[in-house]
């Protein structure tokens, strides 16, 4: 999960606000950051002026800027930190807001957050932030304290008489949330171009009904993407993913992950600690809320959809296995949020570890992701084809008796 600075986008245009391309958005250029004493001035030059509110949030301590939707086109060598602010990040964090997220290192207080107006209709941001003991920063977080939360990107109703298998593809962050950030190559842009391309897979076949969690650069939260699953009622749900370990870039291959309660390894469990943090990168503050386990009947779906979940685990394993590096311990499970609907077989993909040089250029290639994809599509195939032939065997044993 990278901060700091990060403008990268998928190829894929992104939609906004009311369908516009991001390309039609206010523009956000020339970031600059300023230290004077106790007080820090960040300013953005803005295409046009636009309404501006921002807040203090604690722990973690930041500063939250909202504006309407903006084509962030800030400079590769904008100034990333001074005084307090110890990193920034910005992007989409809804279909019509943008966010600016500023890590504090210390409390500090907004004493300016504008958008005034230059000639010719330009606009300029401002935002002017203070020293301030914890105490009034924590008095102020309180006062100001936000619920928003992200709508979810409303899904085409499923046509009456529909009989396809219906899968949800998740590709990973997006918007605000760039994920792992490696030489300038985002996760978010890696897993959507990743999920795209599997999803016209899947649909070529003709048997399947394909939903993605994100079509384009946006942020969701994970409770969101666990929603659209459930509401999808999808037979299976894959996020996908690309890792970063910084300190082993030797370490490679793409890694399948199931859902438990105890993870498998150190390894999962941090990877699964991270990414259930994604809410908190886009400055939500939620936690993940746990299903009820009292109910037996819930408690059963649960250990069925674990073990389909294992099945389709497995299947992938041995397929992707077959066509691409995988890692020395390719099956893994961990406490992941965006995989806990107790009725929806789901599984996550780790691509392979972008901090690994070789990784990251094999994410970004053609071809590695045309072998990846069948490999997925085929792992897909011969799972409900396993179904397909268990529900025959189990009516056949049934007309014997």
């Amino acid at each position: 999960m990278a901060v700091g600075l990060c403008a990268v986008l998928s190829g894929a245009p992104a939609y906004g606000e009311q369908g516009k391309a991001q390309s039609e958005f206010p523009v956000a250029t020339d970031m600059r950051l300023e230290q004077q004493g106790e007080t820090v001035k960040l300013t953005m030059a803005l295409s046009a002026v636009v309404a501006v509110e921002a807040w203090v949030q604690a722990a973690p301590d930041r500063v939250i800027v909202e504006l309407p939707s903006t084509n962030f086109q800030i400079q590769p060598g904008a100034r990333r930190n001074a005084g307090f602010i110890s990193a920034y990040r910005y992007g989409l964090f809804t279909t019509d807001k943008a966010r600016i997220i500023i890590d504090l290192s210390q409390p500090a207080t907004v004493v300016k957050a504008e958008a005034r107006a230059l000639r010719g209709g330009l606009g300029e941001l401002v935002i002017e932030l203070r020293k301030t003991s914890r105490t009034e920063f924590l008095a102020e977080a309180a006062k100001a304290k936000k619920t928003t939360t992200a709508a979810i990107v409303p899904m085409p109703p499923k046509p009456p008489g529909e009989t396809r298998r219906t899968v949800v593809i998740d590709p990973g962050h997006g918007g605000i949330d760039p994920g792992t950030v490696v030489a300038s190559i985002a996760e978010k842009s890696v897993v959507l171009d990743f999920g795209l391309a599997l999803k016209q897979e899947l649909e070529a076949s003709g048997r399947y009904r394909v939903i993605l969690t994100r079509d384009d650069d946006r942020f969701v939260p994970l409770a969101d993407r666990v929603k659209i699953g459930q509401d999808e009622k999808a037979d299976l749900f894959i996020s996908i993913h690309a890792d970063s370990l910084t300190q082993a870039k030797d370490v490679r291959g793409a890694t399948v992950y199931t859902r438990s309660d105890r993870a498998t390894d150190a390894e999962a469990a941090k990877l699964a600690a991270k990414e259930n943090q994604a809410d908190a990168v886009a400055g939500l503050e939620t936690s993940e809320e746990l299903q009820d386990v009292a109910g037996i009947l819930i408690d059963l779906a649960r250990r069925e959809t674990r073990t389909f979940s294992g099945v389709f685990a497995r299947n992938l394993v041995d397929k992707m296995g077959a066509s691409v590096r995988m890692h020395k311990i390719p099956l893994r499970s961990a406490r992941f949020w965006v995989l806990s609907a107790p009725d929806v077989p789901s599984v996550l993909i780790e691509l392979g570890y972008m901090s690994s040089p070789k990784d990251a250029e094999l994410l970004t290639s053609g071809e590695w992701r045309g072998k990846a994809v069948g490999a997925v599509g085929a792992a897909v195939d011969e799972y409900f084809a396993r179904e397909r032939a268990s529900v025959g065997q189990a009516a056949e044993n049934r007309h014997a008796q």
